[in-house]
């Protein structure tokens, strides 16, 4: 094994994955529990005056959640199949937040029926319909960021200009709502942590002006964009904890409002490895430098996040040789969009062959949960869970 490799993962337990992979069809996912937990407690040591509320898109497994029911998380859902789920699992009403800023009117009233009371929002539209369905529910607003910096960016669909929220703000008051806090997202695999310094400035001018009309806010959503190892280093999350804890004492002081956290891809995306198989290696010209792999599963099949090669997993063999070769990687679909990677070759070993197995890293977070419903008539994603390693 490669000391590039023993970054991800050590020997032990890459024996364990091997092993167990030879018994089980691929394509699958692979996902260490304790690693979650171990994740879970990190973070909640890093940062321990925010309140965790996991993201459940990230990857809504069952053993993921329970794991996390079990540690004292809360959770944001994005839609009521999210929030029944949770409950049926044992999660509490009171710790749910729905952070969705899209919702019908229906589901807010289902969710208030099952006990949640907060709800995020961006839109008068949204905020009306709250009112209507869920009086007397916290709410709080989401401002607009860009993503810079961030592998995997969300702009304009979430979130509006501090001047909108501002006038929301005032809205929800006389609407018999509870104007709560404001929240922001700097984008997922977030790499500039000074993001926070600027979304977190915006969050104290609205403070202050607020409290000049009479509406006091209690909360900050600091979002997700916390990082997971992927080809690329990034800074370690005690340095991202560190930093984000100075720009919040910086703007609010000493006493600083009700912190929430939702992690999603930090919390779940190096727990998990998927085992994937080479279906084929061809070349499309006898003079070419590099060879096209197909592997049998694609951006239908998990790997969604491949568009525009913006989210780059390590991936390995066990092939042992040293001399590699430049590969195009693609998937398995009748579908000229299945390409994983092409601008960005990956230099993998020169002697794999078809039918060996390839171990796709940092694959925990946004893959099964993307994964299509038999495109081509392949199934979705399948997921193991093992609790009995801990790198």
């Amino acid at each position: 094994m490669s000391l590039e490799i023993e970054r991800f993962i050590n020997k032990k337990d890459f024996n364990f994955v091997r092993s167990f992979a030879q018994k089980k069809e691929t394509p699958f996912l692979l996902i260490n529990l304790a690693k979650v937990s171990k994740n879970y407690d990190r973070l909640k040591k890093s940062i321990s005056y925010a309140k965790i509320y996991y993201a459940v898109k990230a990857n809504p497994n069952d053993e993921i959640l329970k794991t996390l029911i079990k540690k004292g998380s809360c959770f944001d859902i994005a839609t009521v199949f999210e929030l029944d789920k949770v409950l049926s699992l044992g999660a509490l009403s009171e710790n749910i937040s729905y952070g969705n800023t899209i919702k019908k009117e229906r589901d807010i009233a289902y969710a208030y029926k099952k006990g949640v009371r907060l709800f995020a929002t961006d839109s008068i539209s949204d905020l009306e319909k709250i009112s209507k369905k869920a009086r007397k529910s916290k709410v709080f607003f989401r401002i607009m960021c860009d993503g810079d910096g961030a592998d995997w960016p969300l702009s304009k669909k979430f979130g509006a200009h501090p001047d909108t929220i501002f006038n929301l703000a005032l809205e929800a008051k006389s609407m018999g709502l509870i104007p709560y806090g404001i929240s922001f997202h700097v984008g997922s695999q977030q790499r500039d942590i000074a993001q926070w310094d600027n979304a977190i400035a915006q969050c104290k001018y609205l403070f202050d002006s607020l409290r000049e009309r009479g509406v006091e806010l209690k909360m900050i959503n600091i979002g997700g964009g916390f990082p997971s190892d992927y080809l690329k280093p990034t800074k370690s999350l005690n340095v991202y904890s560190k930093e984000i804890t100075r720009f919040l004492k910086e703007d609010f002081g000493a006493k600083l409002p009700e912190i929430i956290v939702e992690p999603g891809r930090s919390m779940v995306g190096d727990c998990g490895i998927i085992v994937s198989e080479v279906i084929m290696i061809s070349e499309k010209s006898a003079t070419s430098n590099y060879k096209w792999m197909y592997l049998d599963v694609g951006k239908f099949g998990g790997l969604i996040e491949t568009i525009d090669e913006a989210i780059k997993y390590p991936i390995f063999s066990e092939q042992k040789s040293r001399k590699l070769q430049e590969y195009i990687i693609a998937g398995p679909t009748c579908d000229s969009y299945d390409v994983l990677y092409e601008k960005n070759r990956y230099k993998l070993n020169s002697n794999i062959k078809e039918g060996d197995r390839l171990y796709i890293f940092t694959t925990g977070a946004y893959t099964a949960s993307y994964s299509s419903v038999c495109f081509n008539g392949i199934p979705p994603l399948r997921t193991f869970c093992v609790k009995r390693f801990k790198s």
